[in-house]
């Protein structure tokens, strides 16, 4: 592999060490060189070299430096760390893999803002060890978003048959209501509207939004926010131009989208747009943050600390997220031109 100023890598940052990071992306390496992406690890090297020796697979490694062109047959790594054997025992975090972990992260912010990559795509991480590490952050959207400067940022799971963004994403059921406002579903939907445009090329998004409450509210009998809050919300940004429309019953909304009525369903809650979405794409969703100057990407899933070290985990998330990376920094450079 090699690569130039327009073809630059994607980042693999590994996430946790003692989580399933290491193991899915020894196991991407592995894959077909048509499902592979140009890529190269932001991490440790003796903890990969560990893991493929502990799965079995041969596998060589690369020490590599921004600017420099990509290995071929080799796992290039950018090595940010040596954490000994004692440190990274599969499934046992300490306070210094979850230190490494973090700086995994900081360290491919700074190459993409630099230009030496064309976009991340994250391994798992644990949020209590991000927070043991001293990084005061729910996770990598607001750990990403402070980093760079960027004040509206919004998650978006992608496949190939269902889009959703979330207005709302960890928070108590009992706290959605008072999160929500018309000023920021318009934020939402047009965030959502600018990333189908610019980052998956389509030129006339079609947007649904789902309701919050059964039956849509059934008339405010059993809530409210959809005439209130959600409703507007969705004529305001409708006023603007946008192919938006909604609330739907959240019932009905996703079979709409799935059926090809819609090109992303912006749902009030976590759950709401999770369930359908892991439901057709457990093993091949994608995690994309909106808002950022970078491009990024993530696996859906966790560092499922009980199975790591087994040589059990899928690296299917993976491969569809360093590929969605490429494509999304590939169509944004394409607009640029």
């Amino acid at each position: 592999m090699s690569t130039s100023s327009a073809t630059l890598p994607i980042g693999i940052t590994m996430g946790c060490p003692a989580g399933i990071g290491p193991e899915i992306i020894i196991k991407y390496f592995q894959e077909p060189p048509a499902a592979q992406v140009s890529a190269v690890v932001i991490g440790d090297i003796g903890v990969l070299e560990k893991t493929a020796e502990l799965l079995g697979i041969p596998s060589s490694m690369h020490a590599w430096v921004p600017g420099e062109n990509l290995h071929k047959d080799h796992v290039n790594v950018m090595n940010c760390s040596a954490l000994s054997d004692n440190l990274t025992r599969p499934g046992h975090p300490t306070l210094a893999s979850s230190k490494a972990m973090a700086a995994y992260v900081d360290r491919a912010i700074s190459l993409c803002l630099d230009g030496h990559l064309a976009g991340i795509a994250t391994c798992p991480i644990s949020k209590t060890a991000l927070n043991n590490a001293g990084y005061d952050f729910p996770g990598h959207t607001e750990l990403l978003a402070e980093r760079t400067g960027s004040s509206q940022v919004a998650m978006m799971m992608a496949g190939n048959k269902l889009r959703v963004t979330l207005a709302t994403i960890h928070c108590s059921l009992a706290e959605i209501p008072s999160l929500l406002s018309k000023q920021k579903l318009v934020e939402l939907i047009v965030l959502t509207e600018s990333s189908l445009r610019d980052d998956f090329n389509l030129p006339h998004p079609r947007i649904g939004v789902a309701g919050l409450n059964p039956h849509g509210g059934e008339d405010c009998l059993f809530g409210s926010e959809e005439q209130n809050i959600i409703g507007p919300a969705v004529q305001i940004a409708a006023d603007s131009g946008i192919d938006v429309s909604g609330p739907y019953p959240p019932d009905s909304v996703f079979h709409k989208a799935v059926s090809g009525s819609f090109d992303a369903v912006v749902c009030m809650y976590h759950d709401q747009g999770l369930i359908p979405f892991k439901l057709l794409h457990f093993t091949d969703g994608v995690n994309v943050t909106l808002g950022l100057p970078i491009v990024r990407t993530s696996v859906d899933h966790g560092t499922a600390y009980d199975i790591a070290g087994k040589g059990v985990a899928d690296c299917s998330s993976l491969t569809a997220a360093v590929a969605m990376a490429s494509l999304i920094s590939g169509n944004r450079r394409n607009r640029k031109e």
